[in-house]
């Protein structure tokens, strides 16, 4: 290949290195100019040059040929000097490469690159996508050329392996990219074409995978439906919803920080709370959800976090966010809103000035009960800080579960339509029914944050609501009763989770407080009657008729 190449161009091409006095700039050409295609040789390659006759210097594409690829760079504030001495000492050689700097101790790879730029080095890109320009003379194909002809001579266990997987023009790429479903980019490991590319990303040049660990497109993908539906500046999904949070927590606390959250939250954000923080001598402030000066109170004492579930958990008591967002911005606090129970379709926290926004995307985010993942979104200098430790950490959501929680996001609005409307009916039956004691759910006007969530929620209060059998709240005989309501229930399944079109319930201390004691349950309001239910899209009258049949069991 190399060779017919040769006897195809002028000799005058291919004696010495080029001939010019002037520099070349890239680009369209004026309209009394035609741009020129030049070569000179080196050693065992030829370089070619695109560009216009230039007084100043200015940057030229450069493409260096192989007998099996062809690479484009573009250099800087090169000009192309009449030249008579060897090959060696040109401008492109070995020794004019040579970085002119003073290396140090403290001298980074960054600081390298900088000074190869510097001296013209063609591995170093200045500029990214020169594509186009190169397209124009050597055909759409030119950037897979060196890949494809390895190929085609190579042996048969290597094609089995390459061929065809990383095809970057061509049929494959195109139905990849109009593909209506996101496709699931199942690779742990994303490579590059060189080392200038390689530079290039770690430059921040191009947006690009490195490592399964710090992204994939697929995942990234739900990342921005995520920032769509929550209006944030950028978004990241982790494994699981305890991930989302104990990195969230790690990665902006400090030894002798204090963060401030509410009493009623979900059991194991209290074990991380109570547990593994106060051993990095970080102090939690717990507060009534409805207890907005305590608050205050918290940060004026400098708690550089404010954290809680908007609805919280079990117990669906609602703070007044636009209150306590005024507040920490005021102190300088962080707030970050829990928003599993409402989603983007009911309240959106970050549009109300908070600074985060997460969510278990286990629930209703991802709303069939088949993939675990949490979510974190918001501004980007906060994510920043967090995704840097979830590098560290590892807490990665894999492909398909992105691909999943993609799916699941898109009919997220039809079914919080349904969930809404299941739990604020089975709400309203059950606070008029002689064998219930008290119901949570914010859409009823007894409820102690009635007002507060008619202000916030937009569209619904979501698919939660737990109620009390009545009872001695810590009898056995209301024990016993609970146990016997949710054995008598035919539609919804016994489970720990919520947010998925099937129906949960759930007998609060049986199912999440197992081993605590009275006490602890007291405090908590975790009666022995509880029930949480999570409504799904079933039918209404449906579910209706079966929670009134178990009631009969009771």
């Amino acid at each position: 290949m190399m060779e017919e190449f040769f006897k195809e161009l002028p000799s005058a091409f291919v004696s010495t290195p080029l001939t010019c006095s002037r520099g070349w700039t890239r680009g369209m050409p004026p309209p009394t100019t035609t741009s020129k295609l030049l070569f000179s040789t080196y050693k065992n390659h030829i370089e070619t040059r695109l560009g216009l006759p230039a007084s100043t210097r200015q940057r030229f594409v450069t493409g260096t040929f192989s007998k099996t690829f062809f690479r484009s760079q573009v250099s800087s504030n090169t000009s192309l000097k009449a030249s008579a001495v060897p090959v060696e000492e040109n401008a492109l050689s070995k020794d004019a490469r040579t970085p002119s700097f003073t290396e140090s101790e403290d001298a980074t790879v960054r600081e390298y690159v900088s000074a190869l730029a510097n001296n013209g080095d063609p591995h170093v890109p200045q500029i990214h996508n020169d594509s186009q320009v190169l397209d124009s003379v050597f055909g759409k194909n030119s950037g897979n050329s060196r890949r494809e002809l390895f190929l085609q001579e190579s042996g048969s266990t290597t094609k089995a392996v390459h061929g065809g997987e990383q095809k970057r023009q061509g049929k494959k790429a195109r139905a990849i990219l109009d593909a209506i479903a996101m496709p699931i980019v199942q690779s742990s490991t994303f490579t590059f074409r060189s080392s200038s590319d390689c530079i290039a990303y770690n430059q921040g040049q191009y947006d690009s995978f490195e490592y399964g660990r710090y992204g994939n497109p697929t995942t990234r993908a739900a990342e921005e439906k995520i920032m769509m539906l929550e209006e944030a500046e950028d978004a990241l999904v982790s494994a699981s919803g305890m991930n989302s949070v104990t990195t969230m927590l790690l990665a902006l606390l400090s030894p002798n920080d204090c963060l401030v959250t509410t009493r009623d939250c979900y059991r194991r954000t209290r074990q991380f709370l109570q547990t593994v923080l106060p051993r990095m001598n970080i102090q939690t402030i717990v507060v009534d959800p409805a207890d907005t000066a305590s608050v205050e109170a918290a940060l004026k004492r400098g708690a550089r976090l404010f954290f809680s579930e908007m609805p919280t958990n079990p117990l669906i008591r609602v703070i007044d966010a636009k209150s306590i967002i005024e507040l920490c911005h005021k102190y300088g606090t962080v707030c970050c809103i829990d928003s599993t129970f409402a989603t983007a379709y009911n309240f959106k926290p970050l549009c109300m000035g908070a600074d985060l926004v997460l969510h278990s995307g286990t629930k209703y985010l991802g709303g069939h009960n088949d993939l675990m993942c949490g979510v974190l979104a918001g501004k980007k200098d906060l994510l920043e800080r967090i995704r840097s430790l979830h590098g560290i950490l590892g807490g990665v959501v894999d492909p398909h579960s992105s691909y999943l929680l993609l799916r699941g996001m898109k009919t997220l609005p039809l079914r919080m339509r349904a969930h809404n409307e299941n739990a604020a009916a089975l709400a309203q039956e059950l606070s008029q029914h002689p064998k219930i004691a008290k119901v949570h759910y914010p859409s009823l006007s007894n409820h102690p944050d009635y007002s507060v969530a008619k202000a916030h929620f937009k569209n619904g209060f979501g698919g939660v609501l737990s109620f009390e059998i009545c009872g001695d709240p810590f009898g056995m005989d209301t024990f016993a009763a609970g146990i016997r309501f949710v054995d008598a229930l035919s539609i919804p399944h016994i489970g720990p989770s919520l947010g998925g079109v099937e129906s949960l319930v759930e007998q609060v201390c049986i199912m999440g407080y197992f081993d605590q004691p009275q006490k602890v349950r007291r405090e908590l309001g975790i009666t022995n009657g509880l029930i949480r239910f999570s409504c799904g899209v079933e039918d209404k009258t449906d579910l209706l008729n079966d929670v009134l049949q178990a009631l009969e069991a009771v």
